[in-house]
This record gives C-alpha cells, sequence and structure tokens, in this order.
C-alpha cells in the first residue's frame, strides 16, 4: 500500500454470490457487495437496536478473485480489508457522478459464528513482474480496465 491511499476493514455479509468476470486481457475480476449493519444496545428499552446498513461496493482481482468466486456466497458472513477508492465518470447525459469503493486486498470467511477449512494452493515461486510475489498475471487492475467508467 502506498502514501495516501485509505486503508479500511469491513464486517459485514455478502448480499448476493461474487460475480466473476475476466478482462479482455484474461484477468479474473471479480465484483461484490458487503452489507455492515451496525447494532447498539439501547439502555432505556433494554434491546438491540440495528442502526443504518452500510453497503460496501467491492473488487477483487486475479487468484483472488477466482478464491472468492469457489469460496463465498451470498449471505456469508466476511471480514475484508483494501483500498478506498474514489470513482468519477460522466453519465451519457452529461451528469458528474461518483462513489466510493472497496479494492480488496484479503477477504476471508467470519469465524466469530460459523467455522471453516482452509485448503492451501500452490503459487509460483517466481515473483511477478511487479516485484509483487502474491500477484498473478501483469497489469494493474487499473491498466485492465480499459475505461474511465468505475469497474462496478
Amino acid at each position: 500500500m502506498s502514501a495516501g491511499e485509505t486503508p479500511l476493514t469491513i464486517v459485514g455479509n455478502l448480499t448476493d454470490d461474487p460475480e466473476l468476470r475476466f478482462t479482455p486481457s484474461g484477468a479474473a475480476m471479480v465484483k461484490f457487495t458487503v452489507a455492515s449493519t451496525p447494532r447498539a444496545y439501547d439502555k432505556t428499552s433494554g434491546q438491540w437496536r440495528d442502526g443504518t446498513s452500510m453497503f460496501m461496493r467491492c473488487t477483487a482481482w486475479r487468484a483472488l478473485a477466482e478464491h472468492v468466486t469457489e469460496t463465498l456466497h451470498k449471505g456469508t458472513r466476511v471480514v475484508v480489508t483494501g483500498r478506498l477508492r474514489q470513482f468519477d465518470w460522466t453519465t451519457d447525459n452529461d451528469e458528474k457522478r461518483s462513489m466510493l469503493a472497496l479494492e480488496v486486498d484479503d477477504i476471508g470467511p467470519s469465524l466469530l459464528f460459523a467455522t471453516a477449512q482452509v485448503q492451501r494452493v500452490n503459487r509460483s515461486s517466481a515473483p511477478a513482474a511487479s516485484g509483487d510475489a502474491w500477484q498473478v498475471g501483469g497489469a494493474s487492475p487499473a491498466a485492465q480496465q480499459g475505461s474511465d467508467a468505475p469497474p462496478f
């Protein structure tokens, strides 16, 4: 992570099954939304109350995208870490739009109310051209998008 990036960790439930797609160069990309609803104890009523839900659109790339698709499904409670990004674009009607989204660095099922079995995958021993030993593939996600529109 470079200076000036906004790291974020969210815990919530997947609102739908992750959507796997491939860029023209063949890189895997998955999109999904995590809903996070805070709960607070109301001392007056003696009950728990749900707050306002937040829906965070997320994108993961390459091997991580494929692992998300194979492992996680609608309703799964997850812990997601990544970098907060703002996407700006103009619609066909010349309306300026923007949205915040999470570019995922890591994700896993929450073990607070569930169990999981971990299966390690074999990784290439040679680092990728970018110097990132965990990266599979070549170009960065931004270079692979090929558009000013957000990847969401």
